[in-house]
């Protein structure tokens, strides 16, 4: 029986600053200069802080979780529409369907189950993380063990996770490192990266153009399984 392959993709934004309280802003400006002494010290000091709290669970949350299954070339991306702007739609294999946070989490947890590996790309030390603690957050107990059992050894517990930022670095032995973006340019394969990037992910949600984000995800999802099969094919150590 063929097993269930799903690359899985997540998207974050970031918290409003506003909305933090003054205990929090603090907090994070620790290691920021006295405003009054050296105001563009400062300055610069709170620009770093902002663009940084996209990467933690803590002060920022998801926008969007893809889902693709590598066989059967379909999948999902379940994405939060706060202006509720768009309803469920269909194209090229992919699902799009707004959710809010809470909802995409469980839907993601439900889908776990089934699958028996699961591909990224830095989803071990992003994407995972990630997901478990939103899913804490909202009471929701993850399905599957996607951290633990780096090296997908069959003597440990824990879900198979092929992590391709790992493997294509060899767990870090190589001297280089690599983008999704540049190995995609490496492979051929097109990049997911030549409309909208990572970092323009925030603005495109605060503007509403959240369909927009998670066909982004969608054209992740896509790239990520193409350069699968090439670490499959040419790299995966054989039996």
């Amino acid at each position: 029986m063929q097993k269930k392959r799903l690359v899985f993709d997540l998207e974050f934004v970031s918290e409003d600053w506003d909305d933090f309280d003054e205990i929090t802003k603090k907090d994070l400006l620790k290691r920021a200069p006295d405003q009054k002494e050296d105001p563009k010290g400062y300055a610069k000091e709170l620009a770093e802080v902002q663009d940084k709290l996209v990467f933690s669970p803590l002060t920022g949350y998801i926008a969007a979780i893809g889902v693709y299954d590598i066989d059967s070339e379909k999948g999902a991306v379940y994405f939060q529409d706060p202006k509720g702007k768009h309803s469920d739609s269909e194209e090229g294999g992919i699902k799009y369907v707004p959710m809010t946070e809470e909802e995409m989490l469980v839907k993601f947890w439900a889908i776990s189950e089934t699958a028996d590996e699961f591909i990224s790309f830095f989803g071990r030390r992003s994407d995972v993380p990630y997901l478990n603690i939103r899913s804490a957050i909202h009471g929701i107990r993850p399905s599957k063990d996607l951290i633990s059992n780096r090296y997908n050894s069959s003597k440990y517990p824990g879900a198979v996770h092929y992590d391709l930022a790992e493997l294509l670095s060899f767990y870090g032995a190589a001297m280089y490192r690599g983008s999704l973006h540049r190995w995609c340019r490496a492979f051929g394969i097109e990049s997911p990266k030549s409309e909208l990037s990572g970092d323009k992910v925030g603005e495109y949600y605060r503007s509403g153009k959240t369909l927009e984000i998670a066909k982004y995800n969608a054209q992740d999802l896509i790239s990520t399984a193409k350069l699968f099969h090439k670490w499959d094919q040419y790299l995966r150590e054989r039996a």
